[in-house]
């Protein structure tokens, strides 16, 4: 299975529609596929300078390194020279905040990545998880 642009305009559709139910503030949305080519992005009216490149980051470093931005950032707490290092060798495309979440398949396999910026990690990551699930896949909290 690929991740297809219906697939991306339904995560980004739900994952805004979960954000405004939530009183969030505006966000970006990004979605790259597999290879962190982008497939769609949102930016909602009143989100900040920066918000594309970071939510694009938090995705683009979710697929290259295999996991949620949650789980990389917990990592990077206990090695962050390593972390440094990655950041700097792949030109800042790793943002060490909660909100890059994997796109899995229903067989688990990893077909993109959604990445969103513009209110606290937590509540970023809770709004990709809505639209992953929306969209009928699966995210990386749930292998």
């Amino acid at each position: 299975m690929t991740l297809t642009l219906l697939h991306a305009r339904t995560i980004i559709e739900s994952a805004l529609d979960h954000a405004r139910a939530q009183s969030a503030q505006s966000l970006a949305v990004v979605v790259l596929d597999a290879g962190a080519h982008p497939v769609a992005f949102a930016r909602e009216d009143g989100a900040s300078l920066y918000r594309f490149e970071i939510a694009k980051a938090k995705a683009a470093g979710a697929l290259g390194m295999g996991a949620d931005t949650r789980i990389i950032a917990a990592r990077a707490a206990k090695n962050p020279l390593f972390f440094q290092s990655v950041a700097a060798a792949t030109g800042g495309q790793l943002a060490l905040s909660p909100g890059g979440v994997l796109i899995l398949d229903r067989d688990g396999r990893t077909i993109g990545a959604v990445g969103i910026s513009g209110d606290t990690g937590d509540m970023d990551e809770i709004c990709a998880q809505a639209g992953i699930v929306a969209a009928g896949l699966l995210h990386g909290d749930a292998k």
